[in-house]
């Protein structure tokens, strides 16, 4: 019986209790943080910071996680986790693709290159989701809200991105070609109904194994209001249907590009984070050729307050931890001692997210979230590698003791 039929049996709805250490140090966080952009950067920056905030938010309330709704159409013949995803790519094509061609100076989209660097990162990226436990935002929104193996999954995924970032020319020698952004091809209309056909199509595929397996199909998780208890509640405290979750992210994403100039990203930060940890101990990482490419380049010497998916992705760790005090749940994923073999898994797939985002141009956000509502052709690619990487992943779990 769902929890809604209980309360509909007579049950009084749950107390609300809050952990007011962990959201005072949340407010703390944002409020010290804020401060800093400001003071370092200009209002904008203080801007992108707060959705970043709300973005952490969303994806904790929402439990929006690629890695967990992939994992459930393979595992349990589920498509709710999925048919979420591609209702977000959809609505943020509509609104970002022709944001991006309106002639508005100043907008870059999140568009790659397509060849043997794209392939093989993205399906190691795919293995290492469904082993570190998450895709790049998933992880950190995990961190944020307090979970332990997650923080291990982080530093060995920022390891596996600065490897990955000083292998990256070797990979970009390798055969493939330019951007192909369908605009090019479709024009803007036209691209735009490209991609909601093929979205349409995957979503169809879902319902089909999903009604083949259980005869019909889950439609609550689409539900506009929150069954558990009411709006002002649920929006606080949480859970929130996925509608309100892919409203945000949209908004969240769209905004991003108007305010910052390109889509969100989460997974280059981790290459600066890491770049930076190492020059402090004395390593010259200019000396490597990505770090020579202007942006890169530009990123290690500036400081982190002036990088976009920096101050973003503190914002989202903030948001998260901040969502999870609200709900009463930081650090609820960490109250059992860590096994060695899950730990083990982390390790690994921390490091195959890290070398397979900086191959495959980013992770679920930048390569495939960003990509398809900038409609390039590297984000379609990406997706179906990171699947059939993941479905590796999901059959490797079992050894790794990692429940399904």
């Amino acid at each position: 019986m769902s929890e809604s039929a209980v309360l509909q049996a007579g049950m009084k709805p749950s107390a609300w209790i809050v952990d007011r250490f962990v959201v005072l140090t949340a407010l703390a966080g944002l409020g010290v943080l804020g401060g800093l952009i400001w003071l370092e950067t200009a209002p904008f920056m203080v801007a992108l910071f707060a959705i970043g905030t709300v973005l952490g938010m969303a994806l904790y309330h929402g439990a929006f996680g690629f890695t967990a709704g992939w994992r459930n159409l393979v595992l349990k013949k589920r498509g709710a986790g999925m048919r979420a995803q591609l209702m977000l790519f959809a609505l943020s094509s509509l609104i970002m693709v022709p944001m991006l061609y309106s002639g508005q100076a100043g907008l870059v989209g999140a568009v790659a290159p397509v060849g043997t660097s794209l392939v093989v990162g993205s399906f190691m990226f795919g293995i290492g989701m469904q082993l570190g436990g998450g895709c790049g935002s998933g992880t950190l929104f995990t961190v944020g809200a307090g979970n332990i193996r997650m923080v291990v999954t982080l530093v060995f995924f920022i390891a596996g991105a600065v490897l990955g970032s000083i292998h990256l020319p070797w990979w970009l020698d390798q055969p493939g070609f330019d951007p192909v952004p369908l605009v090019n091809t479709f024009g803007v209309s036209g691209a735009i109904i490209v991609q909601l056909l093929a979205l349409g199509l995957i979503a169809r595929w879902v319902n089909r194994v999903e009604r083949k397996a259980h005869g019909t199909i889950e439609r609550n998780e689409l539900l506009w209001k929150g069954q558990e208890h009411g709006v002002l509640r649920t929006l606080i405290s949480g859970r929130w249907p996925f509608t309100w979750a892919i409203l945000i992210l949209a908004a969240g994403n769209a905004l991003t590009l108007g305010i910052g100039g390109s889509p969100w990203s989460v997974t280059f930060a981790f290459n600066v984070w890491g770049a930076k940890a190492l020059e402090a101990v004395g390593v010259n990482m200019s000396q490597f050729e990505f770090w020579q490419w202007d942006y890169p380049a530009m990123a290690l010497k500036d400081s982190l307050l002036t990088n976009i998916p920096s101050v973003m992705n503190f914002g989202l760790l903030l948001g998260a931890m901040l969502a999870a005090g609200l709900a009463n749940r930081f650090n609820e994923a960490s109250r059992n001692r860590p096994q060695r073999r899950p730990l083990l898994a982390a390790v690994v797939g921390g490091l195959l997210l890290g070398y397979g985002a900086r191959l495959g141009f980013g992770c679920n956000i930048g390569a495939l979230f960003s990509g398809i509502s900038s409609a390039s052709l590297h984000a379609w690619i990406w997706f179906a590698c990171a699947f059939a990487g993941s479905f590796v992943g999901i059959r490797l779990r079992p050894w790794f003791r990692l429940p399904e």
